[in-house]
């Protein structure tokens, strides 16, 4: 990754200050770069280098490249022998890891002047960050890290790139387990947070939910004397959750009492429109453009950090109408004879459900057949088969017309959905998918003309493969 620092340029002996490290002078002398970037590949003249050290990789091993590539800068964590043959700047730190979080700290407090707001949760981390960003934008200049730029260096890297000029900064922050939101919390001291909800994901490595909601809770590390943690009321997990120093409010899609309750919502075949109350004052026919009862709850924290900005209803019902979801979250599209869900991005049992949830009722309001293509969750520990289960007997539930299963996690629902009544000659499974045309051929000999289908799976499934396969024959 590789980022241009928003202040256009910064000198070796400034960069050596932000992150706490000690310059070993090259015989260039004091020189400026305009980026920085993790990749030996991305170096050159104009880019400093961090020697990131992974689990697999140690970015060490490859500042000889980076200096071959014209590279006059390197933070590091010991100067090695390309290092000291070479005329370049080293910079070093005792953990090149915790320096670059370090400067991103230093270098928001140094030069920019927003405030910030952190997004963090098992699911719709981005789409909320982004449907808050959407509103925020109307009113003022707001920056946002791209994409799921969220982890220990996607973070740290998206700050440095922030337009100094940005009243405010929408941050995502992810994790896999404890500590790392504490650290990106820390990075970014956030004027708002908010946790979107607390999921399945990660149970693999950190055993329950609660110590999920534990982990979560670490965004609190860094939250500013007299900031604001906005929660869901429906996550018993997060109730009662209080604190001396920040001010908590509460959003519901059920509990009426909520400083922010949705009600009257309506899933409509191209937008979800619903009355939000806060304060008692009731916004009526408010509209996001993407289908879904889960996605009113990302338009509420948006709603409820809006209001902290000052905004107006109008201001927020711009806002939230403007959002449109990008990369491989929940597209609606036709493609040939059918519809296409593609919502390929990753999955969690929360996410499935969800999306099963859209599947019927946008093919309930069209009046046509219901087709799901479902692979593997991962990170789901020992609760695995039970949970893949779940999501089968919903599918049930649901009456979805057809499913396929990508995957040996997968198979279990497909168990799940026979189990709880669905037909087993609605039902396909599938190992790996080491070629598209795998579940590809089966599909195109099943599925009917005006079918929607959806596709969901973890990410390392690949199942936007399976569509790119169908996009040219059906």
């Amino acid at each position: 990754m590789k980022t241009r620092f928003s202040i256009n340029q910064i000198s070796f002996g400034t960069l050596a200050r932000l992150c706490g490290g000690e310059l070993h002078q090259g015989a260039l002398g004091e020189v400026s770069v305009r980026f920085i970037c993790t990749d030996s590949r991305e170096a050159d003249a104009n880019t400093a280098f961090v020697a990131l050290r992974g689990e697999r990789v140690d970015g060490h091993d490859f500042i000889a490249v980076a200096l071959q590539n014209g590279c006059r800068c390197v933070i590091c964590e010991h100067r090695n022998e390309a290092l000291a043959a070479s005329d370049a700047t080293a910079i070093v730190v005792n953990d090149t890891e915790l320096a670059l979080s370090r400067l991103a700290n230093n270098y928001a407090k140094q030069y920019l002047r927003c405030r910030s707001v952190a997004v963090t949760g098992s699911v719709g981390k981005t789409t909320t960050k982004d449907l808050i960003a959407s509103v925020l934008s109307v009113g003022y200049q707001t920056a946002k890290t791209p994409g799921n730029h969220n982890s220990l260096v996607g973070m740290p890297l998206s700050m440095l790139g922030l337009s100094a000029d940005s009243d405010y900064a929408v941050l995502e922050m992810g994790m896999s387990g404890f500590g790392e939101i504490e650290r990106l919390s820390i990075t970014a001291e956030p004027d708002i947070a908010v946790i979107t909800n607390i999921g399945s994901s990660h149970l693999e490595l950190l055993g329950s939910r609660e110590n999920i909601c534990r982990a979560k809770l670490e965004i609190l590390s860094g939250l500013k004397q007299n900031g604001v943690l906005i929660l869901s009321a429906d996550e018993p997990l997060l109730e009662g959750v209080r604190g001396k120093s920040y001010r908590t409010l509460y959003v519901s899609l059920f509990r009426e009492n909520a400083d922010f309750f949705a009600k009257n919502i309506r899933v409509e075949t191209d937008r979800t429109v619903f009355d939000a109350v806060c304060d008692g004052v009731e916004m009526k026919d408010l509209c996001i453009r993407i289908l879904g009862k889960h996605n009113v709850y990302a338009a509420l924290y948006a709603l409820a950090v809006a209001r902290l900005a000052g905004l107006g209803e109008d201001e927020i019902r711009a806002g939230l109408f403007a959002y449109a979801p990008d990369g491989m979250r929940q597209h609606i599209y036709p493609m040939g004879k059918i519809t296409v869900i593609e919502d390929c991005y990753n999955a969690s049992p929360e996410s499935m459900i969800a999306a099963v949830d859209v599947l019927e009722e946008y093919s309930r309001r069209v009046g046509k057949r219901s087709v799901a293509v479902l692979g593997d969750m991962l990170e789901l520990g020992n609760e695995s088969p039970a949970l893949h289960r779940s999501v089968g007997a919903y599918l049930a539930e649901k009456k979805i017309d057809r499913l396929f299963t990508v995957g040996k996690r997968a198979a279990q629902i497909a168990v799940g959905a026979r189990q709880c009544g669905m037909q087993k000659d609605a039902i396909a499974q599938h190992g790996e998918i080491r070629t598209p045309d795998d579940v590809g051929v089966e599909l195109l000999r099943h599925i009917h003309e005006g079918d929607v289908v959806l596709f969901k799976a973890s990410r390392a499934v690949g199942a936007e493969r399976i569509i790119d396969y169908l996009r040219a024959r059906v």
